[in-house]
């Protein structure tokens, strides 16, 4: 009886993930390959001062429903709260605020009362945002075209004027894609804006972990895939993929049934043999946006909401993680920064020096209040650049040797770069897979 070697799937971030549970699930001998001692990619926590601290704060939206199946079946449904009704409250300078929240009504109405009220925004400039909202709402975000401009030109081109564009379109786009709106492309932009402002009523309700991440993304997934008789192999390297096909683990050639590469761009551009994917070489091009995220802890509450928006001011969003990362008394704030190209290489201190006093300047009673910690995470490749021209250099998921797939939020997804393309990206890869071993067996 001839043994089936195991498929392999090299990565570990949540395409990977995806992939080696959805094959686990369907009977396949799988092994999952890591070179972190840890799965989830990105998405990863650590400990500090006996707090357990996230790398960054990672949110989704009800939208987001690839990605919601796979908490599903890690068990960690429970361990998210996901809002009831998409809610953003928006600080602005001088005191001023703003909230963005939805009514019941079928989108793309239910937002035309919150962009109609949004006080950030004078009388003239919530009118061009209502019209703006409508004209993208005609784009398809697939056509090629879109990647061949600017979402910042197109706005432009549409009246919408510098105070529309801060309090609202840079607000929700640099934090969805990373990527400055002058320099983003306008099909990623359009899909964001189109699935999750203007399409179902429901669709951008925010969803926010309620534990730490490896808990979430490390922990319940080696879990779940050592349940479905999946293996996991951490602190693992691989170093080449070889006809058969075959990978090159820690300098061991491993025999496989199929190979998922699941890592960032970068990585599968140095595994994947050039004669699989001709195409490989102009992945570099993709690049890569930083984010940072500026974890400060107070020894009292200065923030009384879960979270806030930020416009004007080098804070982007703010999320309350006092409780998830398990602090006794006072608050832990963490200011995530997309688009940090500015931050990522700046010293700790110099960061301190222009954060600090721009917290106090969002809220008031960070001036009475001790600064117990400071310190910063940074994610020096956090996604893919997403400005025109990249959605053509997105590979599918297959490739032109049989057996060898590609997996990750930088494939040809649909998405943007999020947890959602990257979970889209493994439930694709598994499928493809599952097929080539059924008509390897058809043809054995």
């Amino acid at each position: 009886m001839t043994t089936i070697a195991p498929v392999a799937v090299v990565g570990g971030g949540l395409a990977g993930i995806t992939a080696a549970l959805a094959l686990a699930e369907g009977g396949y001998p799988v092994t999952l390959y890591e070179a972190r001692p840890r799965l989830g990619g990105a998405t990863y926590s650590f400990q500090r001062g006996g707090l357990t601290v996230d790398n960054g704060q990672h949110v989704f939206l009800r939208c987001c429903t690839a990605y919601r199946g796979l908490l599903e079946r890690l068990g960690g449904t429970a361990r998210v709260g996901l809002q009831s009704r998409f809610d953003v409250r928006v600080l602005g300078t001088a005191g001023r605020s703003g909230r963005l929240r939805r009514t019941a009504l079928p989108g793309p109405l239910h937002f035309v009362p919150a962009l109609a009220g949004y006080r950030l925004l004078g009388p003239g400039d919530r009118l061009q945002a209502l019209r703006g909202s409508l004209a993208l709402s005609r784009l398809d975000p697939a056509d090629p075209a879109l990647d061949t401009m600017t979402f910042g030109s197109w706005l432009a081109a549409h009246g919408q004027r510098d105070p529309v564009r801060e309090a609202l379109w840079d607000l929700l786009a640099v934090a969805a894609l990373n990527t400055g709106v002058d320099e983003a492309a306008l099909g990623p932009a359009v899909k964001v804006f189109k699935t999750a402002l203007l399409g179902r009523t429901d669709a951008a309700d925010l969803g926010i972990p309620l534990v730490p991440l490896g808990e979430l993304h490390d922990t319940a997934a080696r879990a779940a895939i050592a349940r479905r008789g999946g293996t996991v192999r951490l602190a693992a390297k691989v170093t080449a993929i070889e006809p058969g096909p075959a990978v090159v683990v820690d300098g061991v050639r491993t025999r496989a049934s199929a190979v998922v590469v699941a890592t960032r761009h970068e990585q599968a551009a140095k595994l994947v043999p050039p004669g699989a994917a001709p195409g490989r070489d102009g992945w570099s091009a993709l690049d890569a946006s930083p984010i940072i995220n500026v974890h400060v802890v107070y020894d009292r509450p200065v923030m009384r909401m879960p979270f806030v928006a930020v416009t004007g001011s080098p804070v982007q969003w703010v999320f309350d993680k006092t409780r998830v990362a398990g602090l006794g008394e006072g608050q832990y704030l963490a200011v995530s920064v997309s688009v940090a190209d500015t931050w990522i290489d700046r010293p700790t201190a110099d960061i301190r020096k222009v954060f600090a006093p721009a917290l106090r300047s969002v809220f008031p009673a960070a001036h009475e209040a001790r600064m117990t910690d400071f310190f910063v995470t940074r994610e020096r490749r956090a996604t893919f650049r997403q400005g025109p021209g990249s959605g053509a250099l997105r590979p599918q998921g297959t490739t032109r040797w049989p057996g060898l797939y590609l997996a990750g939020a930088w494939t040809d997804t649909g998405w943007p770069d999020t947890m959602e393309g990257a979970v889209r990206s493994g439930l694709h890869a598994a499928s493809l897979v599952r097929h080539h071993m059924r008509h390897q067996e058809s043809v054995s």
